[in-house]
């Protein structure tokens, strides 16, 4: 088979131990289309294939967040969202990631959280992100009991993570 100039060049970007199943690979999906030259077009949609298939092998952690349940009146939880959706601050080591649990304490002592946890672990939570209103001075008063609700939530098997977008 046939190979156009900038396919060729595109395919020797791959590793050489891996090189030669790609091109039978690409040949393969060429010969399909009643095709017998290999183009560059060719090579990047095997490419993309390749890289969707890597991806379903990749984890999505599952994370949720706690925050104050005082504070939730008059925040809306923009802020963790937002620095969630753009992997800022707290949330930058993230690759494949969800939010599948937004909650309050249930008001002091943190009364809720060893049920809500226990829930979260029914759906795969891998970490629990204590919310920024949580642990700040300030704007908002620091969790009187934020070592109580850190450790409800080790206890339950489950990575802890102090802060969202601040």
């Amino acid at each position: 088979m046939e190979w156009e100039p900038d396919a060729a060049k595109e395919i020797e970007r791959i590793p050489e131990h891996m090189r030669r199943m790609a091109k039978m690979g690409i040949e393969t999906s060429v010969e399909k289309k009643s095709k017998n030259i290999v183009s560059i077009e060719d090579v990047k949609e095997a490419a993309q294939r390749f890289n969707s298939l890597m991806k379903k092998d990749e984890k999505t952690t599952k994370i949720a967040i706690v925050r104050c349940d005082i504070v939730s009146e008059t925040c809306p939880g923009m802020a963790c969202f937002k620095a969630f959706n753009k992997r800022k601050v707290h949330f930058s080591d993230y690759g494949e990631a969800e939010i599948i649990g937004f909650f309050t304490c249930g008001g002091c002592p943190g009364r809720r959280i060893f049920r809500l946890v226990d829930s979260l672990l029914k759906h795969g939570v891998d970490v629990v992100h204590l919310s920024s209103c949580m642990l700040m001075e300030g704007g908002y008063p620091k969790c009187p009991h934020i070592e109580e609700i850190r450790q409800m939530i080790l206890k339950k098997g489950v990575k802890v993570v102090d802060g969202t977008h601040h």
